[in-house]
C-alpha cells in the first residue's frame, strides 16, 4: 500500500492546484459547520432568557444561521465538484497510461495473460480505485479539519467536558482499525477472483457458438460456478466485515454522546453552563464523533481502492518491449536471410535450432508442414513479434535488430487466418493501415479483393457500420475486408497466413488470381495447409519439428518422394475420399 500511495501521488501531482481549491472549500465548509452549533446555542439562550424572548436578538442569530447554512451548502457543492473532476481525470490518465502500456508490452506477455484480466484492471479496478479516492478526498480532508476545529472550540468552552469527548471518541477509530486490518486479505482475493471471472466470461461469450454446438452449456455453467461461488463467498465476507465497522463506531459514538449529555446537563443544573451551551456541547460531541464514523466507513472502500490501484500499478510496471533499432524509415527490396537462428517460447519448448533460409527479392516462398511445426512462429520472428535467442535475421543485408520494430513491420503486408475488424464503417476498416486513402482508392482495393459486390449489398454500402469484430458479416466476408485492407497500400513484402481458409472455393479461385497479381515483383511468404494452393510457389519450405525437412518447387519435391510427397499424397487422398 505504501508503494501504491507513492505512485498514486504521481498521478495526483498534475492536479495539485485543484486539490488546493478543494482543501480551501473543505476548510470553509468545516468552519461553517463548526459555527452552526454556537449560533444555535445562542438562539436557545435567547429563547430561554429570564426576561422573556428578545425577538430582535433572536432574528439576528437566525439570520446568521441562514447565511452560514447557505455558505456551507455552496462550498460543499464546489468541493464535491472539484473532487469529482480530479478523480475523473485521474481515472482517465490511468486508462490512457494503461492503453499506452499495452502497446509497448511484448507479445509474449499478451499471449500468457488472459485478455479478461487486462480488461478487468483497465475498467473495474480503475473505477473502484477512483471511487475510493473520491470518498477519501471528500471525507478524510473534511474529517481531519472537523476534528481539529471541534477540539479547539470545545476546549475554549469547557475543558472538563472536552477531555471526556477527546478520550472516549477515538476508541471508535481503534475499533474500526482493528476490523479493517482483517478484511484487507478479502479485498485482495475479491480483486483476483473478479479478474478471473471477467476473463472467463470474455472467453466463453466469444466462443458461445462452439459451446452450443457441443452441448456444453451445463459444463460451462459448472466451470463458471467454480469461480463465481468462491467470488461470492469472498465478497460476502468482505461485505460482512466491512459492515461491522460503521455500526461498531456508531455504538461507541452514541455511548460518548450519552456520557457528554449526562455531564453537560449535570453542569447546567449546577449553573456552570447555560442550556444553550449544553446544546453546543452535544452538537460538538456528535460532530467530533462523526468524522471517526465517516473515516471508519471509508477505510474499507479505501483499502479496496488501494488493492485495485496495486493491480493497476503492477500492470503499468510490467517490463516493456525495449526498442533496440533505429527509428528511421527503411524501404526493403525484399531480400531475407535467416542465419543459424535458434528460438523457443521457453527453455523446455525449443522450436528452431540452427535454422537457415535465404529468400531473394520477388520470390514466392510457401511454408508447409504439420500443425505445430513452427510455420507461424517463423512469421512471428520475421515480424519481430518475438526476439530470436541466437543467430540473425537480415532484411536487405541489414540486421532487423538494428531497425525499429515499426520499420521492420512497415515493410510487410499481412493477411492472417484470424480476422480482426474494428467497430466502425466498412471504409474505415479497409483504410485502417492507410487512413489518408481516398474513396476511389478504397473502392479499387475492395474490387481487387472481390469484396465490392457484397459491400454494395449492405444497407449503407461502404458506410455500413460493423459490430464488434464484424459480427454482422460472415467469416468469409470479414476475410475479404482484411485482404482489401492490405491491397489498399501494398508494401514490397507480403505474408499470407492461411488467408483464404474461410472463403468458399469459387471465391478462393478469384482471390488466388488477385493474390497472384498482387505478389508480382514482391517477396511473399505463404503459410498454407492446403498444399493444392501453393503449387506455383517459387520455393516450398517443408517444416517439421522446427526444422527444414526439404526445399524446392512443387514438382521437385514430388520427385524426391520424401516428407512433402507423403504429406501431399495423404492430403490428396483425404480430399478424394471427402469428395
Amino acid at each position: 500500500m505504501k508503494r501504491s500511495m507513492k505512485n498514486i501521488m504521481r498521478y495526483l501531482n498534475p492536479y495539485r492546484n485543484k486539490m488546493v481549491l478543494s482543501l480551501l472549500a473543505s476548510f470553509v465548509s468545516v468552519v461553517a459547520a463548526l459555527l452552526l452549533p454556537i449560533y444555535t446555542g445562542n438562539a436557545i439562550d435567547v429563547l430561554s432568557g429570564a426576561n422573556g424572548v428578545d425577538f430582535a436578538a433572536l432574528w439576528q442569530e437566525l439570520r446568521i444561521l441562514l447565511y452560514i447554512i447557505a455558505l456551507s451548502a455552496l462550498v460543499l457543492w464546489a468541493s464535491n465538484l472539484i473532487n469529482q473532476k480530479i478523480t475523473y481525470h485521474i481515472a482517465q490518465d490511468l486508462r490512457n497510461s494503461l492503453m499506452e502500456k499495452i502497446q509497448k508490452l511484448p507479445l509474449s506477455f499478451l499471449d500468457r495473460t488472459p485478455s479478461g484480466d487486462i480488461v478487468s484492471h483497465m475498467i473495474s479496478d480503475v473505477d473502484l480505485f477512483s471511487d475510493g479516492l473520491l470518498l477519501s478526498l471528500n471525507q478524510l480532508l473534511s474529517g481531519v479539519l472537523t476534528i481539529i476545529g471541534t477540539l479547539v472550540i470545545m476546549f475554549r468552552l469547557n475543558v472538563k467536558i472536552s477531555l471526556i469527548v477527546t478520550l472516549l471518541t477515538p476508541l471508535s477509530a481503534l475499533l474500526s482499525g482493528f476490523i479493517a486490518r482483517r478484511i484487507n486479505r478479502y479485498f485482495k482475493s475479491q480483486t483476483d477472483l473478479r479478474a478471473q471471472e471477467t476473463a472467463f466470461v470474455n472467453e466463453y461469450i466469444d466462443q458461445e457458438k462452439i459451446i452450443l454446438s457441443f452441448s456444453q452449456e451445463e459444463e460451462s455453467i459448472r466451470s463458471f460456478d467454480k469461480i463465481n461461488l468462491p467470488f461470492g463467498d469472498v465478497s460476502m465476507k468482505a461485505a460482512f466485515y466491512s459492515s461491522l465497522i460503521n455500526p461498531s463506531t456508531r455504538v461507541m459514538s452514541n455511548i460518548v454522546y450519552a456520557i457528554v449529555a449526562y455531564v453537560a446537563i449535570a453542569s447546567a443544573l449546577r449553573g456552570d453552563v447555560s442550556i444553550g451551551q449544553v446544546s453546543i456541547f452535544l452538537s460538538y460531541a456528535a460532530q467530533f464523533g462523526k468524522p471517526f464514523n465517516e473515516v471508519s466507513n471509508v477505510i474499507s472502500e479505501l483499502q479496496n481502492a488501494l488493492v485495485c490501484a496495486g493491480e493497476v500499478l503492477n500492470l503499468l510496471e510490467e517490463e516493456e518491449e525495449r526498442e533496440t533499432g533505429e527509428t528511421e524509415e527503411f524501404l526493403a527490396k525484399g531480400s531475407v536471410k535467416i542465419t543459424d537462428v535458434s528460438f523457443g517460447y521457453s527453455e523446455n519448448r525449443i522450436l528452431f535450432e540452427h535454422f537457415n533460409l535465404l529468400v531473394q527479392p520477388g520470390e514466392h516462398v510457401a511454408i508447409v508442414g504439420p500443425t505445430g511445426c513452427g510455420k507461424t512462429t517463423l512469421i512471428n520472428l520475421l515480424m519481430r513479434f518475438y526476439e530470436i535467442r541466437s543467430g540473425s535475421i537480415t532484411l536487405d543485408e541489414k540486421n532487423i535488430r538494428s531497425l525499429s520494430r515499426e520499420a521492420v513491420r512497415s515493410n510487410y503486408g499481412m493477411v492472417l487466418q484470424d480476422t480482426w475488424l474494428k467497430s466502425s464503417s466498412v471504409k474505415d476498416n479497409i483504410a485502417y493501415g492507410y487512413p489518408e486513402a481516398t474513396m476511389d482508392e478504397i473502392v479499387a482495393a475492395a474490387k481487387k479483393a472481390k469484396a465490392h459486390n457484397f459491400i454494395m449489398r449492405l444497407s449503407d454500402g461502404y458506410d455500413t457500420l460493423l459490430s464488434e469484430n464484424g459480427g454482422n458479416l460472415s467469416q468469409g466476408e470479414r476475410q475479404l475486408l482484411c485482404i482489401a485492407r492490405v491491397m489498399l497500400h501494398l508494401p514490397n513484402m507480403l505474408i499470407l497466413d492461411e488467408a483464404t481458409s474461410s472463403i468458399d472455393t469459387r471465391t478462393e479461385l478469384k482471390i488466388q488470381q488477385a493474390f497472384y497479381e498482387m505478389m508480382q515483383g514482391r517477396t511473399s511468404f505463404i503459410v498454407a495447409h492446403r498444399l493444392s494452393t501453393i503449387k506455383d510457389a517459387d520455393t516450398i519450405i517443408v517444416m517439421n519439428d522446427g526444422k527444414i525437412q526439404e526445399t524446392g518447387s512443387h514438382e521437385q519435391l514430388l520427385e524426391k518422394k520424401g516428407f512433402y510427397y507423403r504429406l501431399y499424397s495423404s492430403q490428396f487422398e483425404n480430399e478424394n475420399e471427402a469428395g
